[in-house]
């Protein structure tokens, strides 16, 4: 398939994901060009990722990879980073979680809206995470809750106005991938963004090459793109 351009002609964006490290594993170069554009962008996690390492107790963990998360978007040009506190690795489709993240939206007032892949597989053939199926799937539909004044009343009583200045949404990774972002000046910055995820990092096997995967898939999206180096992004219309 023949992947556009991602349109650019745009302010700001909200980043929702389900856990620290997700953005980092190609769509942070992507939002290290668009901050270095001037674009605003912030990111909202729905968990801490505290059952991420097996030998941190999680309590633990979920500090650590806050502080590790916060870092990470600062290398970028991020400088809002907001966690929705959810269990990790137990997300499950909710009208709680729809209504967060519709206040998530609302509160922000994004243009577009950045994520993962929310498909039930990679496209390298293996099973997508539950976490990231799920908070896809609530997140397209909280951008109909988030303007939608009859749906969580609640929103409004706390002052929080539809919002219905939602574009798209721009999932990175996905195997139904139709747009790409060049980012070619920018992977450094990317690698940079990931490397801050260190005690996650060096809790992975002994072999993961994190500066070769990036720039490995960056090379693979890139030769699709007609670009040196480029990160994929499947977009929903809104």
């Amino acid at each position: 398939m023949t992947l556009l351009a991602l349109p650019d002609d745009w302010g700001r964006a909200l980043a929702i994901v389900a856990h620290p490290d997700d953005l980092e594993f190609g769509a942070s170069s992507a939002v290290a060009r668009w901050t270095a554009a001037g674009k605003v962008v912030d990111y909202v996690l729905a968990t801490r990722g505290e059952a991420g390492i097996d030998t941190i107790d999680p309590k633990q963990c979920g500090v650590i990879r806050s502080a590790e998360q916060r870092a990470s978007a600062r290398v970028v040009g991020v400088d809002r980073v907001t966690f929705l506190d959810y269990p990790d690795g137990m997300l499950t489709y909710s009208l709680e979680l729809r209504r967060d993240l519709a206040r998530a939206i609302r509160s922000h007032k994004p243009d577009v809206l950045v994520s993962l892949n929310y498909r039930a597989m990679f496209g390298h053939g293996s099973l997508n995470h539950a976490d990231h199926r799920v908070i896809g799937e609530a997140l397209l539909d909280a951008t109909r809750d988030a303007a939608n004044r009859w749906v969580f009343p609640e929103l409004v009583a706390e002052g929080l106005e539809p919002w219905h200045g939602l574009r798209f949404a721009a999932f990175n990774a996905s195997p139904a991938a139709d747009h790409f972002v060049d980012v070619t000046d920018y992977l450094d910055s990317g690698i940079a963004s990931l490397a801050a995820h260190r005690v996650y990092l060096e809790n992975l096997s002994d072999d993961f090459d994190l500066v070769q995967f990036l720039r490995s898939n960056a090379e693979q999206v890139g030769m699709q793109a007609g670009v040196p180096l480029a990160v994929s992004f499947e977009v929903v219309s809104l």
